[in-house]
């Protein structure tokens, strides 16, 4: 992710957003720990992590719990080194009831094009297997086929 630096245009930005998504659907804390800072600063929900090691601590926890985590993002707004994003990201729980997250990113960028800040407010609803919208094959990306949050282009 590292190449994608700012200042942002809008095909950059959005290619941003696209190789974040697709290394949270890979599950893999390190992939993703390695795209921020050595001293990342993150707000998610009311958890505050600073640095990678935590980031990828925080990112392990929640893959253990959040079972067949499947997320898509789309670019909200950009600016010369900041994205704001909104996603949606379907999981469950062991005991197989299902959520869907929604929430809001706010991402500020290194001049090498690492993360250095995340903001995320995220709200958990339950639903129903049958109302699921995200069902490609996990871990891994979601495929160029699929339109992503619906209504959303």
């Amino acid at each position: 992710m590292t190449a994608l630096r700012p200042p942002f245009t809008l095909a950059t930005a959005t290619a941003k957003v696209r190789a974040a998504e697709d290394a949270w659907n890979s599950r893999d804390p390190q992939r993703v720990a390695n795209a921020y800072s050595e001293d990342s600063e993150w707000r998610n929900r009311d958890r505050f992590l600073r640095g990678r090691d935590q980031i990828r601590n925080f990112l392990t926890g929640k893959w253990e719990r959040e079972l067949d985590y499947r997320l898509t993002k789309s670019l909200w707004s950009f600016s010369d080194n900041r994205i704001a994003v909104r996603f949606q990201y379907e999981y469950h729980d062991v005991d197989g009831q299902w959520f869907r997250a929604y929430g809001n990113e706010l991402w500020e960028f290194d001049e090498e094009g690492l993360m250095r800040r995340r903001e995320a407010s995220i709200n958990d609803v339950l639903i129903q297997p049958d109302e699921r919208k995200f069902h490609w094959s996990a871990p891994g990306p979601r495929p160029a086929d699929d339109a992503g949050i619906p209504g959303v282009r």
